[in-house]
């Protein structure tokens, strides 16, 4: 089953293209561009082709893909937005986006006047060959790190780099900076799973194509010293695998 004709026309208003620049840019009249987004039409390949270019897409995933039910295909394959450092003397600094900076920073990721503007220091014993970023948590769903614990996170530029049971900091369109255990399946739908450690936290999806940043945790900072009476302690491996599981029928159960 073909679904060009959909595809097309919501790839295109993702990109904020109108049909006339389209056509323009094929070479074409515009109303030969309706015609293919109504069905009416089917383009020659030269001109598929052209069309799998502009709207960054591939040619099996533009015609035989569900993208809007199901999202995009490759988005796992794609690469993140190219990010702004800032560095002092040769040396990259780390950004703090604190809790009232976080609102702003979705704005913000990609102006370097907005980055200087945020707080900047050096850990020395993190390795230098990743980037690092630093972001305050503001509420409780991943205890045992309490409110106010700042997540130090190293970049990862492409989705699928992301591994399942992992905690990352992910920066996205529609949920804004989140600290979350997450669970790939982007192969599958096109999604990722995130959970909260706290078990009062329900989990949720997010679309590959609504994330604009991914730091995976690689420390943190707080002022809330463990209590060795507390009772809260890091998921086992034995945890893991029972979430895992739980997971895995609650996708059987949406799929179903």
């Amino acid at each position: 089953m073909s679904f060009l004709a959909s595809n097309l026309r919501l790839l295109r208003k993702q990109k904020g293209i109108t049909q006339s620049e389209m056509a323009e840019q094929l070479a074409v009249q515009r109303t030969m561009i309706s015609a293919y987004e109504d069905g009416r039409s089917e383009p020659k390949l030269l001109t598929l082709q052209k069309l799998a270019e502009i709207l960054d897409v591939g040619l099996d995933e533009l015609i035989f893909h569900d993208i809007e039910k199901k999202g995009r295909k490759a988005s796992q394959k794609r690469k993140l937005n190219i990010l702004t450092i800032a560095a002092d003397e040769e040396k990259e600094n780390i950004l703090l986006v604190g809790q009232k900076a976080s609102a702003g920073y979705l704005n913000g990721y990609a102006d370097p006047e907005y980055m200087e503007g945020l707080q900047q220091f050096q850990i020395p014993t993190l390795s230098k060959n990743a980037s690092y970023r630093a972001f305050e948590l503001a509420g409780d769903s991943m205890l045992p790190l309490v409110p106010g614990t700042i997540v130090i996170g190293s970049y990862v530029d492409q989705l699928h780099q992301i591994k399942s049971g992992k905690t990352y900091i992910l920066v996205t369109q529609t949920e804004g900076v989140v600290y979350k255990r997450v669970f790939n399946y982007l192969e599958d739908n096109g999604k990722l799973f995130l959970v909260s450690d706290n078990e009062h936290y329900k989990p949720y999806e997010v679309r590959g194509d609504d994330v604009l940043e991914v730091w995976e945790a690689k420390a943190f900072i707080s002022t809330d010293f463990p209590n060795p009476g507390d009772k809260k302690k890091p998921l086992s491996l034995e945890d893991l695998g029972e979430m895992i599981q739980d997971i895995q029928a609650d996708l059987k159960r949406i799929k179903g």
